[in-house]
C-alpha cells in the first residue's frame, strides 16, 4: 500500500490527525496495535481547553461534544476547610474549558473516520517503521491475521504513546529524554453518581490531594493522592469514599453523593519530555514525545495542540509547496510543551502532600494558595494556563 502520510497510534491524537489530514486532502492510514474495543476502553482525561473543541470543530466532528458536553466557566480550589472559586472566563476574556471525557473525543473521531472510509488497521502486530531519516523513503510494516504487510509513504507520524515504537525506533544519539517522577499516585474511581459541584474541586489536604471532577450531570470522576506502593485491592469502594469525604470543605463532604465504582485505579504521575520532535521524515506527538501530571489537565490538550502544527504544517508542505512548517513543528512544539509542563508540575507540587516536605513545605502552599485566591494577577496566571494558552502563530 502507499499513501501519503503513515499514521502509528488510534488514539485522540493519531485519530484527530487522520481527520485533519483528510479535511485538507492529504491521504493517510491509521495503523494501531490494539482493537478498536481496547482502544474505547481506556479511561483518560476530561477538561478540554477551548482550543482543542476548535480544533475538533475543524475536523468536523465537534457536534455531540456541543451537544453533551459541559462549559466551565471557572474552578475551586480547596484548602483550610473552605473553598475558592477562580474565574476563569472573567480572567481570560471569555475563555473557558469544556467537559467531555477522552472516550468519548475518541469515539467520535472513530465514527467520522469510518463514515468516510478511511484507511484503520487495527490489531497490527509487530508494528516497525523503517527508513524515516531525511531523504529516504519512508516505509511501516506490520503483521495482520498472520501476514505481513508493507506501506510506502513520504512521512510517518508517531502518536503511539508513551511505550510506543516510533520514539524508540529513534537512535538513541539522536533524542533526549528529560523527566520526573513523582513519589505518589492518583487512586481514581468513576461511579454513575452526579457530581459532588457544578465545576472542579482540587483539594490540597493534610491528608493529601484530592479531586472532584465528572464526565457528565450523572457521571463523576473523583480521584484522591495514595502511595505509590498502594494497590486498589486495598480499597473498597466504602473506604474510598470515606477518605475522599475526609479531604473535602464540610459542605461538599455532606453533599457527596456516593455509589458502586464502575472503573477504580491507580495511576503514577510522571512528567517527561523528548526533544527533537522530528527525526527527518518521523514525527513524534502527543504521549509519545510528552508525559505531564493530571493536575493541570494538559495531557489531551498538548496531545491536540501538536497534531494541530503538524497538520498545519504537512497541508502547507502538500498545498503551499513549503516545508518551513514541519522544519518548525518541534520548535514550535515544544516551546508550548515546556510551558504545559511548567503549569502541571507548579499545580502539583501546589495541591499534594510530598514525603519530605514536612511542615515549611504544608505553610509554603498555603501562603501561596492564600495568595493566589486574593491576588487578581496570581489568579489570572492560574487562568490563562488552564483554559491554553494560545498557539504561536
Amino acid at each position: 500500500m502507499k499513501t501519503q502520510v503513515a499514521i502509528i497510534g488510534a488514539g485522540p491524537s493519531g485519530l484527530l490527525l487522520g481527520q485533519l489530514l483528510y479535511k485538507a486532502g492529504i491521504d493517510n492510514i491509521v495503523i494501531e496495535q490494539r482493537s478498536a474495543d481496547y482502544v474505547l476502553g481506556r479511561i483518560r482525561a476530561g477538561i478540554l481547553e477551548q482550543s482543542t473543541c476548535e480544533l475538533l470543530d475543524e475536523a468536523g466532528v465537534g457536534q455531540r461534544m456541543h451537544r453533551e458536553g459541559l462549559v466551565h466557566e471557572g474552578i475551586e480550589l480547596c484548602f483550610g476547610g473552605a473553598r475558592h472559586r477562580i474565574d476563569l472566563t472573567r480572567l481570560t476574556g471569555g475563555r473557558h474549558v469544556m467537559v467531555y471525557g477522552q472516550t468519548e473525543v475518541t469515539h467520535d473521531l472513530m465514527d467520522a473516520r469510518k463514515a468516510e472510509g478511511l484507511a484503520t488497521v487495527y490489531e497490527a502486530q509487530n508494528v516497525a517503521i523503517h527508513d524515516f531519516g531525511a531523504g529516504s523513503r519512508p516505509r511501516v510494516t506490520y503483521q495482520k491475521d498472520g501476514i505481513t504487510h508493507e506501506v510506502e509513504c513520504e512521512f510517518i507520524a508517531g502518536c503511539d504513546g508513551f511505550h510506543g515504537v516510533c520514539r524508540a525506533s529513534v537512535p538513541a544519539q539522536a533524542i533526549k529524554t528529560y523527566e520526573r517522577v513523582y513519589p505518589f499516585g492518583w487512586l481514581g474511581i468513576l461511579a454513575d453518581v452526579p457530581p459532588v459541584a457544578h465545576e472542579l474541586i482540587y483539594s490540597n489536604h493534610e491528608r493529601g490531594f484530592a479531586l472532584c471532577s465528572m464526565r457528565s450531570p450523572h457521571r463523576s470522576r473523583y480521584y484522591v493522592q495514595c502511595s505509590l506502593d498502594d494497590k486498589v485491592e486495598n480499597w473498597s469502594d466504602e473506604a474510598f469514599w470515606d477518605e475522599l469525604r475526609r479531604r473535602l470543605d464540610p459542605q461538599a463532604a455532606e453533599q457527596l453523593v456516593t455509589g458502586p465504582s464502575i472503573e477504580k485505579s491507580i495511576a503514577p504521575l510522571r512528567s517527561f519530555v523528548a526533544e527533537p520532535m522530528r527525526f527527518g521524515r518521523l514525527f513524534l506527538a502527543g504521549d509519545a514525545a510528552h508525559i505531564v501530571p493530571p493536575t493541570g489537565a494538559k495531557g489531551l490538550n498538548l496531545a491536540a495542540s501538536d497534531v494541530g502544527y503538524l497538520s498545519k504544517a504537512l497541508a502547507e508542505y502538500y498545498n503551499g509547496k513549503s516545508s518551513e512548517g514541519i522544519d518548525r513543528y518541534s520548535e514550535k512544539c515544544l516551546r508550548r510543551i515546556w510551558k504545559a509542563e511548567r503549569f502541571s508540575w507548579w499545580m502539583t507540587s501546589l495541591l499534594h502532600k510530598f514525603p519530605d516536605n514536612g511542615e515549611f513545605g504544608a505553610k509554603m502552599q498555603r501562603a501561596e494558595l492564600d495568595y493566589l485566591v486574593s491576588s487578581v494577577a496570581g489568579s489570572t496566571a492560574l487562568a490563562e494556563n488552564y483554559v491554553g494558552l494560545p498557539f504561536e502563530a
